[in-house]
């Protein structure tokens, strides 16, 4: 590191506390170690990017593409919006208590902490911005202590002495992370911990998956870099931490190496209690982990910008040759085979064929158990929609209704009962065979997966019954109209998850046989590659490698098998899957059209009136405290569907008057929290107040669709008296991005970097 690491070790066990405080003593950004890995990983990487560059324009060429879809997908699924919004409490590691704190989700899932919802109305900065990849959540403080407890060995505490963390209430939700700081918040009850459970997970679901999908060369070439690279050091399988954006990624990487040498450097070293050695071990590893991203994102950056500038020399050489690189690959993959198709034969015989069924059945129960869950609940909101339109408002309450049912893929309460299906998913006995080290990269792969099919079905009903009302239909032809769109919409939801779920399947079968068949023909096949490395043309080197090409000619000894299982799956009806023979062509060859339209703004268009629909328009000389007032939240129905939190307020009637005036809502509010709340009415435990702010503000209800969440609050601090749109915050890049701003004018105690976005982040 910055100094060598050996000489650092016996500094940091005589410095004061936190970690924080000796970042200068770990700089990482001249490390020996991290420089090494990071060096040698992105030479993987530069050999990647132009295998990735050749694919993504021979594909693009060739027209291979995947079947039509029968459902739209939406562009922008949650532009302006916010997930969801409400109160709970923070541990503040730094003076050792509980805080307030208004938490707020956009819809880049980036948790959003302030002070409370006056500070974030007033657009004050956030104090925390928190991206949750590679995070895991935690409900109970046993689990907690055991994670940590085995994190640093020798530091299990003896019963009866007091734990690292105590929790004020029986709800807390701890986000722990291997290497970075953890959260720690609770709730008040345990339905508020349910619901913030939900949306937590939703958001890990989402940061984890950062590498973009519409990326043909740049995320292909650098997670094959990452699988190369660790099999380089003999690291088969699935990667649990293969989960956030490339920095993160590459974070992660460096920390697998470097964190058990810390480790087992540092931990003979650290003094005092075993929950006192237990803290100081988890701020190191946090400081640590920050360095390395830095470094990290720096030299990444570098590389990648290296490659962009050559891309376009590439890309003519491809074009120019691109018959010769064809032919010079086909005639290596031609000599490869020859040499290891034997081989490989017998291995997938032996030790791959007969566990395939196993595996796929395995894979199939919970994941079509989830599909067919997605399609109950589209049904039934759908339903439910119709019978309220026929019972209440007819076409006038038509657009709060589509309103609620277009963010439906996006309520992570709704969607809670598709995600659960995929929680029973075990490879017993399987796992330790194959080497995967967990399932969670397959749950979670089919939970996506699950909620885009939600989301395509929903905006594939809204654009269907957009065209319908074009024809000014009565409330009777309306209410059969929906569920004419209904029955076609879940024909083609049928055809497409199937097609989804299929591709899913053998997906996974390759995940997890392709490892183990590489592993088993590295001690006879992987010292002969280099000699075929004579067979490639020194112009063409850059687009062919003999690994990958090696790779591809054992994916196809083992893909026959894996594909003839899921056609003999699709047989069974049991799993609601369509056969490979059963096509739909142009079964609709005009609603792709609609889809190229303006998006559909249900509120603006079929409200009876602005303040009825809970999404009244803006005039354009409101004032930005307005505009996040009125914004839309995909999950406000959460607090309307169960009685209020005990340490939240009512919304403001308009009249103080009224028979539910806050005056009065603040005395049964106040004697419910007498009656129910676990929080003692003094300080709580750790001496921080049970609450920061006299009265809390609830989230949006559907009763008061007025008082609606506002949007997120910017990064940058607004000049006083400038009113300008603002962005909803991004989540940081960076896994630990807490604390952006710094109240009371404490000078601050870390240091500061500037993200990509121009945005200071203090760390």
């Amino acid at each position: 590191m910055a100094v060598a690491l050996s000489c650092v070790l016996g500094e940091l066990c005589h410095l004061p506390w936190p970690a924080r405080d000796f970042r200068d003593h770990l700089d990482v950004r001249r490390g020996k170690k991290t420089g090494k890995i990071l060096a040698e990983f992105l030479r993987f990487y530069e050999d990647q990017y132009g295998v990735a560059l050749f694919n993504s324009m021979r594909h693009e060429i060739e027209g291979t593409g995947a079947p039509q879809t029968q459902l739209l997908w939406r562009k922008v699924p949650l532009d302006e919006r916010i997930v969801f919004s409400g109160n709970l409490f923070q541990y503040q590691e730094d003076n050792k208590k509980w805080r307030n704190r208004f938490g707020l989700v956009p819809h880049n899932y980036g948790l959003v902490l302030y002070e409370n919802r006056a500070a974030y109305e007033r657009q004050v900065p956030p104090r925390a911005i928190i991206n949750s990849a590679g995070y895991k959540i935690l409900t109970s403080l046993d689990q907690y202590l055991e994670l940590v407890g085995n994190s640093l060995p020798g530091t299990t505490s003896k019963s009866g002495t007091a734990p690292i963390l105590k929790c004020p209430t029986q709800f807390p939700l701890i986000l722990w992370h291997p290497s970075a700081r953890h959260y720690y918040f609770c709730m008040m009850t345990e339905a508020e911990q349910d619901k913030w459970q939900a949306v937590l997970q939703d958001c890990i679901r989402h940061c984890n998956n950062g590498i973009p999908e519409d990326s043909k060369v740049e995320g292909p070439a650098f997670t094959d870099a990452i699988r190369m690279y660790r099999q380089s050091k003999e690291l088969y399988g699935t990667w649990e931490m293969l989960c956030g954006n490339e920095v993160q990624i590459l974070t992660n990487l460096v920390m697998e190496e470097l964190g058990p040498e810390l480790k087992a450097e540092l931990a003979p070293r650290l003094k005092g209690k075993p929950q006192e050695r237990q803290r100081q071990w988890i701020q190191i590893s946090d400081a640590v982990y920050r360095m390395v991203y830095e470094q990290a994102k720096a030299r990444f950056e570098a590389v990648l910008s290296k490659l962009q500038l050559a891309r376009p020399a590439m890309e003519a050489v491809i074009r120019t040759d691109m018959d010769q690189i064809i032919t010079s690959k086909e005639h290596l993959a031609s000599k490869i085979r020859g040499f290891i198709l034997p081989k490989a034969e017998v291995c997938v015989r032996n030790h791959v064929q007969p566990y395939i069924p196993s595996i796929l059945e395995a894979l199939m129960v919970p994941t079509s158990q989830g599909f067919t869950e997605v399609r109950d609940v589209f049904f039934k909101e759908v339903t439910d929609m119709n019978l309220n339109v026929i019972n209440e408002g007819g076409i006038d309450k038509l657009g709060e209704y589509m309103e609620k049912l277009s963010q439906l893929a996006y309520h992570p309460l709704k969607m809670q009962s598709c995600y659960e299906k995929m929680e029973p998913l075990r490879l017993d006995g399987l796992q330790q065979r194959f080497d995967v080290s967990s399932t969670s990269v397959f749950k979670q792969r089919a939970q996506i997966h699950m909620r885009e099919q939600m989301d395509n079905a929903v905006y594939t009903f809204e654009t269907l019954l957009h065209q319908e009302l074009g024809k000014g239909p009565s409330k009777e032809e309306l209410c059969k109209s929906i569920q004419r769109i209904l029955e076609r919409v879940l024909k083609k939801y049928d055809y497409d998850s199937s097609t989804v779920r299929k591709r899913f399947f053998r997906e996974a079968l390759l995940q997890i046989t392709i490892p183990f068949l590489l592993k088993k023909l590295a001690p006879t096949c992987k010292s002969e590659l280099p000699r075929f490395q004579e067979l490639i043309f020194e112009d063409f080197a850059r687009f062919i490698l003999v690994e990958n090409t090696y790779e591809e000619v054992v994916l196809q000894t083992v893909m026959k098998d894996i594909l003839q299982a899921v056609k003999e799956a699709a047989v069974q009806r049991k799993h609601n899957l369509y056969r490979d023979s059963m096509v739909m062509h142009n079964s609709d060859p005009n609603l792709h059209l609609l889809a190229e339209g303006a998006p559909i703004d249900w509120g603006e268009e079929y409200s009876g009136s602005g303040e009825d629909s809970g999404s009244p328009s803006i005039p354009e000389a409101a004032t930005l405290s307005e505009k996040r007032r009125r914004a839309k939240q995909v999950v406000s129905v959460v607090q309307d569907e169960e009685a209020g939190l005990p340490f939240e307020a009512g919304p403001e009637p308009p009249s103080p008057a009224s028979p539910d005036s806050v005056t009065e809502l603040r005395g049964l509010l106040a004697r419910d929290l007498q009656a129910e709340s676990p929080l003692p009415a003094g300080p709580l435990p750790n001496g921080a107040p049970a609450q920061e702010s006299p009265q809390l503000e609830s989230l949006q209800s559907v009763a008061a669709p007025e008082a609606s969440s506002p949007l997120a609050s910017p990064l940058q601090q607004i000049p006083p008296g400038k009113a300008v749109d603002l962005e909803p915050p991004k989540p940081s890049d960076q896994e630990t991005g807490e604390q952006v701003s710094n109240p009371g004018g404490r000078p601050p105690i870390h240091t500061t970097t500037e993200d990509s976005a121009g945005v200071q982040t203090e760390f």
